[in-house]
């Protein structure tokens, strides 16, 4: 069973969250992010370039430009790879253990993986760290249903 819900980040911005749901004792959670704004990216890149105009007109030395340039590619770049998350997921599986994976918007993915026999309990503070900044009334949807989860696999490995 799968159903998606619209929250909006801290900043106003909105965040679609969907839930899959396997079996009682697997779920996955994947929050997604608006992709990259075509006018911020045109906007922040023209006023660089123009700044760097602005100098050179100043200066006249033509290494300013060229150096804008280079700063903007290796700027967007850098961005791209390592600072803009589409996409992150949590897949929680009582038996196995927690996944959470984030989706570059450069394609880039990084995955980590907790085994379940080291995990006690789940606190949410990954919300300051995530790119999307979900509010409290996202975080208590998934926070909910981990606890569920953990429930569920802490009430299979007592009765057995």
């Amino acid at each position: 069973m799968e159903d998606e819900q619209s929250f909006s980040d801290i900043c106003g911005g909105s965040l679609a969250l969907q839930r899959r749901y396997y079996s009682p004792s697997c779920r996955e959670f994947c929050i997604s992010s608006p992709r990259l704004s075509l006018r911020l990216l045109t906007t922040v890149t023209c006023t660089v370039w123009l700044a760097a105009y602005g100098l050179f007109t100043l200066c006249e030395n033509s290494m300013i430009l060229s150096a804008a340039i280079f700063i903007t590619l290796l700027g967007l770049l850098g961005y791209l790879h390592f600072v803009k998350i589409d996409q992150e997921t949590l897949l929680i599986i009582d038996s196995l253990g927690i996944q959470m994976t984030s989706f570059y918007a450069s394609g880039k993915e990084s995955t980590t993986f907790i085994e379940m026999n080291k995990v006690k309990d789940i606190i949410i503070n990954e919300a300051i760290y995530m790119s999307a900044k979900p509010r409290l009334d996202c975080l208590i949807e998934v926070y909910r249903s981990c606890q569920e989860i953990l429930a569920h696999q802490k009430a299979t490995s007592t009765s057995s």
